[in-house]
């Protein structure tokens, strides 16, 4: 676990961001509320009031506070490609996260079986889950959460929502949970080693080793009780795993596969067999009528295919992204032993850049296919659109936005 930061250390942070960047752009963009920085403070330090979080929490909280310039810029950033399947999945379940995490599972064996017997969330999600946020607790983060917090709550950008999570901060550094120079997070304001935002932690934090705080800081009997406490609560399956990779069947109806975020088509695991899925082994889906199961293929048609359940929804609960929720499922497999994925990477694989995705989006819509707008970002209504010219173009319908497809577009309009 990494060191704690110092007061002194969140004082310094504060005052050199503010040096360096009282001049960029993206602090410039935040002094443009109307309202200055010291009395918009003000007004925010009355309702913390109104809500008994007491004077000297305050003083403590905001000494030395500004706005961090370098926060908004992170706020901002849009990266020039789109993020990979493979890239994302190389990344997330590396060799050498799967062997830590093996050797912290067996570890933490007993605390973990525990946790599991009082709230039925199995031990490898709450290690994945971990390996996912924290890289099981090296990087929490180097910000202090109510700097990072406090600059976005004042940004006009998410302000209302910014400002719901500073307040709640503040009444969990009330509550004496933990000390304002050791509430360090990510830029975004989560926190510790599952990165819990702050209202997060108020619904569903536990203090498990009874020592009267809930410390997902410092605590992992606290950080595996609130990770499962959080999972337990959204209906969490113990029972059940997130999902398998397949292999699909030649001829397969591509319109079966689901594209929007929160798969949409879902069948029994007896549907899926009949229509000729089976494991990525070769071997028979389990027959049963009473797990549901929908598709979905986050590389396209020639990447890995997998049938995902009712934890996977669970999954992108904590965090709404289709790469993450196969990646937080993908490791727990691998953490208990179960094999990488039998579908190699491409050679050489090329990525789209956020440009090329918004010159999809525009070929799309001039041929009369509605991507939602040329945004740069492939969600539901631009896969869509994607399966219905591909449908009209011959191609296989897999909702992909990959280089393939732009060519065959710019051929189109071309004509």
């Amino acid at each position: 676990m990494k060191p704690f930061l110092s007061a002194r250390w969140v004082r310094l942070s504060l005052g050199v961001a503010l040096a360096a960047l009282l001049t960029s752009p993206a602090l410039a963009e935040v002094a443009a509320r109307s309202q200055p920085f010291d009395a918009w403070l003000e007004d925010l330090k009355s309702e913390a009031r109104e809500r008994g979080v007491s004077n000297s929490t305050l003083d403590a909280a905001f000494r030395q506070a500004e706005p961090i310039g370098r926060i908004i810029e992170l706020d901002r950033r849009q990266p020039e490609f789109t993020l990979s399947f493979w890239r994302y999945m190389n990344n997330a379940v590396s060799e050498t996260r799967v062997e830590r995490g093996r050797a912290l599972l067996r570890e933490h064996a007993e605390l973990l079986a525990e946790v599991e017997a009082r709230y039925g969330v199995q031990p490898r999600f709450l290690v994945a889950f971990w390996g996912l946020e924290t890289n099981y607790g090296d990087t929490f983060g180097n910000f202090p959460v109510i700097g990072a917090l406090s600059t976005l709550a004042y940004d006009t950008r998410r302000s209302d929502f910014f400002r719901k999570e500073l307040l709640t901060a503040l009444g969990i550094l009330e509550a004496g949970d933990i000390a304002p120079d050791r509430m360090e997070g990510s830029w975004a304001g989560a926190m510790g080693h599952l990165q819990f935002m702050p209202t997060t932690f108020a619904a569903y934090a536990a203090d498990y080793d009874g020592d009267g705080q809930r410390d997902i800081w410092g605590s992992l009997p606290d950080v595996f009780a609130s990770a499962s406490n959080y999972l337990s609560s959204i209906g969490w399956k113990g029972d059940q795993t997130w999902g398998r990779e397949v292999v699909l069947p030649a001829g397969f109806d591509y319109a079966l596969v689901s594209i929007a975020t929160t798969p949409e088509i879902r069948k029994s695991l007896t549907q899926w067999a009949e229509l000729g899925v089976r494991r990525a082994d070769g071997g028979p889906l389990p027959a049963d009528d009473d797990i549901e199961a929908a598709l979905i293929l986050p590389a396209g048609g020639e990447g890995p295919a997998f049938l995902v359940y009712d934890n996977y929804r669970r999954i992108l609960s904590w965090n709404r992204s289709i790469l993450y929720a196969v990646a937080v499922g993908h490791l727990a497999d691998r953490l208990v032993g179960k094999p990488p994925l039998s579908v190699a990477p491409p050679a050489g694989e090329t990525r789209l850049s956020r440009e090329e995705v918004k010159e999809i989006q525009r070929l799309l819509g001039d041929l009369g296919f509605n991507p939602g707008g040329a945004d740069g970002r492939v969600g539901p209504r631009t896969r869509d659109a994607i399966r219905a010219y591909q449908k009209s173009a011959g191609l296989v319908p897999d909702a992909y936005a990959s280089p393939r497809l732009l060519a065959s577009l710019r051929q189109n309009a071309a004509r």
